[in-house]
């Protein structure tokens, strides 16, 4: 089930954009403290849409010149820049309300910034996606409503760690419908047998209950509900390789929830959907684009 709620006003019919009365040099810092890294043409997509990418590209060199950004070059992109937080720039985000809980993440040279650059882009591409989704049909979704790289104990002193966690709020008439996800990226960079492991782990949160202390130690429930009111779905985003071999992937998650028994009783209560980066980037995260993963034909990743 997911939290329904009714908005006090009418909704936008432009979606959601960031407001234009923060500084947009205030808002890139943001955004690269949330993102690690960023293009310059997906910074003027997320933040500025409506104005020229020129405007956007001028306050990153002023950024620039006070210390707070660099950025490197992406190879065989006509000298597109991808940006990032200095230390400095870490050091002074670190306290923002919206980042709060954040852990600074600093890049500390240009070859640590191009060793993260392709999966971290991937990562923000996706993203990409359910903003311009959001922002079509007048659902909100923003720069901050996408946390990369969030960590959960699932026990035995392991963790799993979740490409990012989305936040997204469906608007239809007078009812709002907040949903949550666990997105994880593939890049076809590790075996079929690992992704599909990856359920494993998001079943082991699901039932993980960490232990209270004291003499007699007692389950405090699950421990997801320290964050979510309800278990987010999990989605996979695939693309680097060919279409078929994307599609033997989908099928090895699909035996995975068929043939694992904890997933098997996960995919009972959580939405699970896998989808090819490339079909987003054509029809939106709300075509008929999404594989559910305990079978069925292919839907949006609302309906899942």
């Amino acid at each position: 089930m997911e939290l329904t709620t009714t908005p006090t006003t009418e909704r936008a019919a432009s979606g959601f954009t960031p407001s234009p009365v923060e500084p947009l040099k205030h808002q890139l810092l943001a955004t690269l403290a949330q993102h690690r890294m960023a293009s310059t043409n997906q910074l003027h997509v997320l933040l500025r849409p409506d104005r020229s990418r020129q405007s956007v590209s001028e306050r990153l060199n002023d950024l620039l010149g006070e210390g707070l950004v660099d950025f490197v070059v992406l190879p065989q992109s006509n000298r597109s820049r991808v940006w990032y937080l200095t230390p400095k720039g870490a050091r002074l985000t670190r306290d923002w309300p919206a980042l709060r809980g954040r852990p600074p993440y600093p890049i500390t040279s240009a070859t640590a910034a191009s060793l993260k650059t392709p999966h971290t882009l991937t990562v923000l591409r996706t993203h990409l996606t359910f903003v311009a989704d959001a922002r079509r049909r007048g659902d909100e979704h923003g720069h901050l409503d996408w946390i990369p790289e969030v960590f959960h104990a699932i026990g035995d002193g392991e963790r799993v760690v979740a490409d990012a966690v989305m936040h997204y709020t469906l608007i239809g008439g007078q009812q709002r419908r907040k949903l949550r996800a666990f997105v994880e990226i593939d890049r076809a960079t590790m075996s079929s047998e690992r992704l599909a492991a990856k359920l494993i782990e998001y079943a082991r949160l699901w039932t993980y209950e960490p232990q209270t202390g004291g003499r007699r130690r007692q389950a405090a429930g699950p421990g997801w509900l320290r964050w979510y009111p309800v278990f987010p779905r999990v989605l996979f985003v695939l693309t680097g390789t060919g279409r078929q071999a994307m599609d033997n992937r989908i099928s090895d998650l699909k035996a995975m929830v068929a043939h694992h028994p904890l997933v098997a009783d996960m995919a009972r209560e959580v939405p699970l959907g896998a989808a090819i980066l490339e079909d987003l980037d054509e029809g939106g995260p709300t075509s008929d684009v999404w594989v559910p993963l305990s079978g069925g034909k292919p839907r949006a990743w609302t309906e899942l």
